[in-house]
């Protein structure tokens, strides 16, 4: 039987109207300017995303190792909903078994904004990690489910952090 372990949510308020925010998220070329993981290091392809079905890749680093990251836009509500699904885009990330490049680990990130006012966004930042033999696995690589020093709960404060000081600029 499969147990499903609950998302980690983090919240923070942001004097910025929603769609400013959404625009920030929707384009994988600012994911770098707010990550709170400091894992990430590029994209590979320089479009926003547009909607369910979209694709962006990221090149990122964990605990010293170099990788991609496919991410399978799954949620896409302009200026309320944004979830992608990772899978892993090279063979070492996936465990060096070449079926499994390309085919999303079974969890997701995402952000949900909810307008607070005229020119205020309540936004959640979302990781679902599936099933807890995904969290199970996650931990075992790292120690943690980020970088291996924060806290996937510090990474995430620290990424709505930034995105609120790129979007209040």
């Amino acid at each position: 039987m499969t147990v499903e372990s609950k998302p980690v949510e983090v919240s923070r308020r942001i004097e910025a109207p929603p769609a400013l925010i959404f625009e920030i998220l929707a384009n994988p070329q600012r994911h770098m300017d707010f990550d709170g993981s400091d894992m990430l290091r590029g994209t590979v392809f320089n479009r926003p995303i547009s909607d369910v079905g979209d694709t962006f890749t990221v090149k990122m680093n964990r605990l010293g190792r170099d990788y991609l990251m496919v991410n399978y836009v799954v949620e896409f509500e302009p200026d309320r909903r944004i979830f992608w699904e990772p899978a892993p885009g090279d063979l070492p990330t996936a465990g060096g078994d070449p079926s499994k490049v390309g085919i999303p680990a079974g969890y997701r990130w995402g952000y949900i904004l909810t307008p607070d006012g005229d020119d205020a966004t309540v936004v959640t930042e979302v990781f679902d990690c599936g099933p807890e033999e995904n969290r199970q696995t996650l931990l075992r690589e790292g120690g943690s489910w980020i970088n291996g020093t924060n806290s996937v709960v510090e990474s995430m404060a620290a990424s709505l952090a930034r995105l609120e000081k790129i979007s209040t600029e």
